[in-house]
């Protein structure tokens, strides 16, 4: 069972996905986004870089985009004459029909013989900035729908390597070839199994629109414009995850609950009632416990429930983990046998954590040594099942003999980060105050102003170590102040929050002593 929360702040959208409420992606979204993947842009080559068999190409972001020979595509003539059609107005329109598309350029040939400096292209986002780079860009356009993508400047259909029936897969090429118009390829996605033509035609003729919405962009565009976004990526994760498994969509703002059901009505109407607006009291993150799954997740150590614990290193070049099997051992098995239960139990998570912190690369998993070269084989059957909900393309070697599987995952975007270490706000790290604070003296100095404004019942909100000392014990601290000031105390821990940070709110939900 799948299940999207979603919090917006007026700076970012930061997504949760859970599967059986366990926390398994996190993306954060800043609001008002630009060069994320998908995004289809009119770039101009700045530079040709024949050692590189690369150039770069303005955008309109601080820094080049950069693109490669190999991310030209097959169709890169056809793209090219179709731009400079539509720039000069020879090109009336984004049917392509009556299009004469060019050979197919040279697999091992050379950039500066297609490419020119002051040159306009149409470009598409395949990697997102990083660090000290600008976008990874491509000239293979792609326009993704729920069941199918569009290719345009090819015939061919390509049918998802996911989907396992041979008799489905002849019926959706069947199907693809006799409703494609000419000049477009398509690749049938995973979710258009078992679904009726009425559903997939549908699906082609809306991304048909959007093609012909291009046209009518480029023909007027100016270089470094926008030529067609991707969706938000909390609208992309849905469309390319939504299935009969996912049960809850619940986000915090009324804005995006409409779009979010709005976009479902008109793709699967059936769906749209799984959309609910959240406006609760807490936190959101906090009200189904993801704050306290995120503070768990991240960080240099993961722990399972059961003792094992995982050590995550980054380094510029690779990831690299370690699987320690803590106090997760049975008496009544060998050490064998211990080895594969951890290492079993140790890949479910790693393929969590890869997920979670978008980790893409080389990764190295360090696995507890085993001698059976049958329960080495059981390991990497476990791992590449882990991996199989995975929409990142990766790939996974066999165990080696010192226990190392060796992980490739694509990276489109930065790697998911949290900081989840705190550094005191008293003493800013030295360990050292100038004088005591006394944060339980200052709350309760707050409780006693509440009876001079009729404030019968409050909650407060604060760190998690704090919360636990305000309500240890059969006569707790709440109990006093209950008691003494006649308010009723309701305590919150929030797993956000910095040690020394709390907030009062009363019966509304409205903070009190702002």
């Amino acid at each position: 069972m799948y299940e999207l929360i979603i919090s917006s702040s007026p700076s970012d959208v930061v997504i949760a996905l859970l599967k059986d409420k366990k926390l398994v992606e996190l993306q954060q979204e800043p609001k008002n986004t630009k060069y994320a993947v998908g995004d289809i842009y009119l770039g101009k080559v700045r530079k040709v870089l024949p050692g590189l068999n690369a150039a770069f190409v303005d955008v309109g972001y601080e820094k080049d985009a950069f693109l490669h020979y190999f991310d030209l595509g097959p169709q890169f003539t056809s793209l090219n004459k179709y731009v400079q059609n539509t720039r000069k107005g020879k090109e009336k329109t984004g049917n392509l029909l009556y299009f004469k598309r060019e050979q197919d350029i040279n697999k091992e040939g050379s950039i500066e013989q297609l490419v020119q400096s002051g040159q306009e292209v149409m470009v598409q986002v395949a990697k997102e900035p990083i660090s000290t780079k600008g976008p990874r860009i491509g000239t293979e356009i792609s326009i993704p729908g729920r069941f199918l993508v569009l290719v345009p400047f090819s015939d061919r259909v390509s049918i998802s390597q996911k989907i396992p029936n041979v008799k489905e897969k002849d019926r959706l090429r069947k199907l693809l070839k006799g409703m494609k118009p000419k000049n477009f390829g398509v690749i049938v996605r995973t979710n258009a199994m078992d679904k009726k033509a009425s559903e997939i035609q549908a699906d082609l003729d809306d991304l048909l629109s959007k093609w012909k919405d291009t046209h009518e962009v480029l023909a007027k565009a100016k270089p470094t414009d926008r030529i067609l976004g991707e969706l938000s990526r909390t609208s992309a994760i849905v469309r390319d995850i939504l299935n009969s498994s996912f049960e809850k969509i619940i986000v915090d703002d009324p804005k995006l609950h409409d779009e979010l059901k709005d976009y479902l009505e008109e793709k699967t109407p059936e769906k749209a009632k799984i959309v609910q607006l959240y406006d609760g009291q807490l936190p959101i993150f906090e009200k189904y416990k993801i704050a306290k799954q995120i503070k768990n997740s991240f960080g240099k150590t993961a722990t399972l429930s059961n003792g094992i614990y995982l050590v995550i290193e980054h380094t510029e070049a690779c990831h690299v983990i370690d699987v320690n099997s803590g106090n997760r051992t049975q008496k009544s098995k060998n050490q064998e046998e211990n080895a594969l239960a951890v290492n079993l139990d140790a890949a479910e998570e790693i393929a969590r954590q890869l997920r979670l912190r978008d980790m893409g690369g080389i990764i190295v998993v360090d696995f507890i040594d085993m001698k059976s070269a049958a329960n080495r084989k059981e390991l990497f059957n476990k791992m590449k099942d882990a991996m199989k909900d995975d929409r990142a393309k990766h790939s996974i070697t066999p165990p080696s003999k010192f226990g190392l599987i060796e992980i490739t995952r694509q990276r489109v975007r930065p790697v998911t980060k949290v900081i989840n270490n705190e550094v005191c706000p008293a003493c800013e790290g030295s360990g050292k105050v100038e004088a005591t604070i006394n944060l339980v003296d200052i709350i309760e100095s707050k409780i006693s102003m509440l009876k001079d404004q009729n404030e019968k019942k409050v909650s407060i909100g604060t760190h998690p170590y704090l919360a636990s000392y305000i309500t240890k014990g059969l006569i707790s601290q709440r109990r006093k102040w209950q008691s003494k000031y006649g308010v009723k105390v309701k305590v919150l821990p929030m797993f956000d929050f910095d040690i020394l940070e709390y907030h009062i709110y009363n019966q509304k939900g409205e903070e009190l002593f702002v």
